[in-house]
């Protein structure tokens, strides 16, 4: 570096411009030019040609050394004089530096630093500050930030310090970039010697140290709780007590859960106070060990409160209460007994005073009414019950505190959730005026129960419903039976070209369709007749994909996405469909506008059965099928009532009321669960959950074997042989036997059991016997065991409007028979009965 010309150019900036010379050179002028004026004219030529061609000369050159910069103008500022005091009297050492390391300014404290006299002199910071590679490597960023224009700042540790032999010294250095109006970038570097406050520093760590190392280990524990409940700090004698590694605590690792024996452990977590309370509160519980064993201690507890009420972490001081229940002084032990029975006791227990604010609580009470209790004036227990409860809860209070007899239990519910107890409250100590304890509270968490409990009512009423809707739907059975079987007679003797043929055909169609509502009946009744297979339903809601769309239209976008590895079901799959499509169609109907429908499907295992928060479910493995729509949402008031029969919300003749309770029916005969969550305004999710379906070795041959030997319809209708028809009801058993002796059968006909088997001891063997299942006096599976109690091996053929497996557990083990669903139609009764003959 050239230190001449940085001298120079310093040099040039602290040169001033002076008044007196600038006057001087004036008076001279006025001097000449009144000198001059006594001298002739002719004589004074020359002289004033000589002058002015001096004056233009010197004014040329003057410009050019303007130009160049040799001469620069005179802006000295009363600022400027007070900036350079500044900077002369920092005790920091402040120098300029271009960025190639031309000191152009320093002053007198960097000058002492550097051990230089004049800025020529002095070393730049980069030299100055050489030594060790943690010193090079923070210089260099340093360099490198006022070469790029930016600010920096870095404190090294140098041994020695500059112009120092021996002895270690901290300094600050900064640098940030300067505006200056030549070529070349300036920066402003400052150093500040910080030695003094590292030492301050290092003396406060070490007393720091030690009074961490006296808190560690102090004869007491101390323990430091958050709101959350995060144990943020733990001395090393409760660490000792509770045999944990401090290296768990602070870090997330520890809760309070974790130390705290039962439910105490939210009497720790304050959740309430007034703007900068600080509380102090004592209590006796069990602290529990990392293996499990209790340890009693003593506790004395305080939180801070900050100016909006929100408690900071608390300062808790742990006495060990072990040795106190040894017996040596009996009152203390009884005493401690008391508090940890009281602390963990599964009833909330608190003391009020006659206006019901909380004088003491144990934890249980804690844990039930902390919640409640948020933002309560005065934590009064009133506060903590719903409005339209308030009034009861202080009056049960004002009784007790004046001794009254303790009225019946109150079953409230509470202000936060969906939470109820069962409250009982009895007199205390009374001292008058509402102050000290005057009553007791007891209260016992009803919520699941109560919950039980309408869940409980909620399926009585369902199966009631389920066993009027079936009855409902036999009867239908029976009428529809004589209809469409009587139109069928009446279409086999019409050939479709007669005037009457389409009125019959109208007759039969209006009856199948009447038959469709009972089968939604039975659905919802779970008395349906299933034909369960082994079927992945992924590839049925693949199947069905195309058909949704359609049903759906272009306003309604569907998304289908399937589980991995989905496992088999046994379900029907032909009403599984059906149940999709009448959920499907639900959300249409609930998206009039447009929106989205997203079919999900995915495996449930036992560990996730909680998530769905429901107390039906038992934990199981399931094929869980989600149908989420972006509709309008179910009211909370209408959930529990969208699976009744009938019921609905559309219009008049927009609905039957029987979809869901069709898909109900179904899931609950497959085994399964159907959920439905839904939010006003966001959309509906309903949940179909069957149960996996483990195929065992046996089964699988028998079901294979089942399937092959499933019997082909037959092209000859006619055939021969005697057969027994057994039906209460007059129509359908005439029917019956008129269509069957049309095709060649002997028909002999019984209106009961006990008259079927009279038939049998008269007439002899017969071929085969049609019976129906509900019949008075005796019913189907009556008759048959009777049958073959007699010796009777005549095939049979059970007809019914319920499924077989409601009456197959009535039946003998391994009894073979026959099964034709009502209402059946002509075809297939002759082919049901072709077909058991062989």
């Amino acid at each position: 570096m050239d230190d001449s010309r940085g001298d120079i150019a310093t040099r040039r900036a602290r040169r001033q411009g002076s008044p007196g010379l600038l006057l001087g050179l004036a008076g001279a002028l006025v001097g000449g030019a009144v000198a001059l004026s006594f001298v002739s004219e002719a004589a004074i030529r020359p002289y004033v040609t000589g002058f002015l061609a001096v004056l233009a000369v010197a004014g040329v050159f003057a410009l050019f050394a303007f130009a160049t910069g040799f001469i620069e103008p005179s802006r000295r500022r009363r600022g400027d004089e007070i900036a350079e005091a500044i900077v002369a009297a920092s005790s920091e050492g402040l120098v300029v530096a271009e960025t190639n390391g031309r000191v152009l300014h320093a002053n007198p404290a960097y000058l002492r630093l550097a051990g230089g006299v004049r800025t020529g002199e002095v070393r730049n910071v980069e030299r100055l500050f050489s030594g060790s590679a943690e010193v090079s490597e923070a210089i260099y960023r340093l360099a490198q930030a006022a070469r790029e224009g930016r600010s920096a700042v870095e404190e090294i540790r140098m041994s020695p310090p500059p112009g120092a032999v021996e002895g270690v010294a901290w300094y600050r250095i900064k640098v940030a970039p300067v505006a200056s109006s030549e070529r070349r970038r300036s920066a402003l570097w400052s150093v500040a010697d910080i030695t003094r406050d590292r030492r301050r520093q290092e003396n406060a760590f070490q007393e720091l140290r030690h009074a961490i190392d006296y808190l560690d280990h102090a004869p007491a524990g101390f323990l430091s709780v958050t709101a959350t409940g995060e144990v943020a700090y733990m001395n090393a004698t409760l660490a000792g007590w509770l045999d944990h590694d401090l290296a768990e605590v602070g870090a997330g690792g520890m809760r309070i859960e974790n130390i705290v024996a039962g439910e105490a452990g939210v009497l720790l977590q304050s959740r309430h106070g007034a703007p900068g309370e600080v509380r102090t509160q004592s209590f006796d519980i069990d602290l529990r060990r990392k293996n499990g064993a209790a340890l009693p201690v003593g506790l004395v507890h305080r939180v801070a409160f900050g100016a909006d009420g929100t408690p900071g972490p608390s300062r808790t001081l742990v006495l060990d209460r072990s040795q106190d229940t040894d017996g040596s002084d009996p009152r203390r032990a009884a005493e401690l007994r008391f508090f940890r029975f009281f602390n963990n006791a599964p009833i909330a227990i608190a003391t009020v005073d006659g206006r019901g604010r909380i004088e003491r609580a144990n934890a249980r009470f804690a844990h039930v009414f902390g919640a409640a209790l948020e933002g309560s004036e005065g934590r009064n227990i009133v506060d903590a019950f719903a409005p339209e409860e308030r009034q009861a809860m202080a009056d049960a209070v004002a009784a007790a505190a004046v001794d009254r007899a303790p009225g019946a239990p109150l079953e409230i519910r509470l202000a936060v959730g969906e939470r109820s107890v069962r409250v009982y409250v009895t007199g205390a100590d009374a001292r008058g005026g509402g102050a000290g304890e005057a009553a007791i509270v007891y209260a016992i968490d009803t919520t699941e129960q109560r919950a039980l409990e309408e869940q409980f009512a909620q399926a009585q009423k369902m199966q009631a419903v389920g066993e009027l809707a079936g009855g409902i739907a036999h009867d239908f059975n029976n009428v529809l039976q004589g209809i469409l079987g009587y139109a069928d007679l009446l279409l086999v003797s019409h050939r479709p070209t007669d005037p009457s043929f389409q009125d019959i055909m109208q007759i039969k169609q209006n009856a199948t369709r009447a038959a469709g509502l009972v089968r939604q009946l039975l659905a919802f009744s779970r008395r349906q007749t299933l034909r369960p297979q082994v079927v992945q339903l992924g590839d049925l809601v693949s199947d069905l994909s195309n058909l949704l769309r359609r049903l759906l239209g272009e306003k309604i976008p569907i998304e289908i996405r399937h589980g991995r590895d989905l496992k088999p079901v046994m379900a029907d799959p032909a009403q599984f469909e059906q149940a999709i499509v009448n959920l499907a169609v639900n959300a249409r109907d609930a998206m009039g506008e447009g929106g989205r429908l997203s079919i999900r499907t995915r495996n449930v295992g036992p560990e996730d059965c909680a998530a769905f928060n429901d107390a039906t479910l038992p934990p199981g493995d399931y094929v869980l099928v989600e149908i989420e729509d972006t509709g309008t949402g179910i009211a909370p008031d209408v959930l529990d009532k969208i699976f009744e029969p009938f019921f609905t919300t559309k219009d008049v003749g927009k609905g039957t009321g029987l979809g869901l309770s069709m898909v109900y029916g179904f899931v609950k005969q497959s085994g399964g669960f159907v959920l439905c969550d839904s939010v006003v305004g966001r959309g509906t999710i309903f949940r179909i959950l069957l149960p996996c379906h483990v195929e065992t070795e046996a089964a699988a041959p028998a079901a294979s074997a089942a399937r092959e030997e499933k019997a082909k319809p037959a092209s000859d209708m006619t055939g021969a042989g005697t057969i027994l028809l057994v039906e209460d009801e007059e129509a359908v058993r005439a029917f019956g036997a008129r269509a069957l002796a049309q095709r060649g059968y002997t028909v002999l006909e019984a209106a009961s059991g006990v008259e079927a088997l009279q038939v049998i001891e008269e007439h002899g063997e017969v071929d085969l016997i049609v019976s129906d299942v509900v019949m008075p006096e005796m019913d189907g599976p009556s008759l048959l065991r009777e049958l073959r109690m007699r010796g009777i091996t005549a095939k049979i053929v059970f007809v019914s409007g319920y499924a077989e497996d409601a009456f197959r557990k009535n039946l003998p083990e391994g009894e073979e028979f026959g099964f034709l669903p009502k209402p059946f139609t002509l075809k297939q009764l002759i082919e049901t009965v072709k077909g058991e003959l062989g």
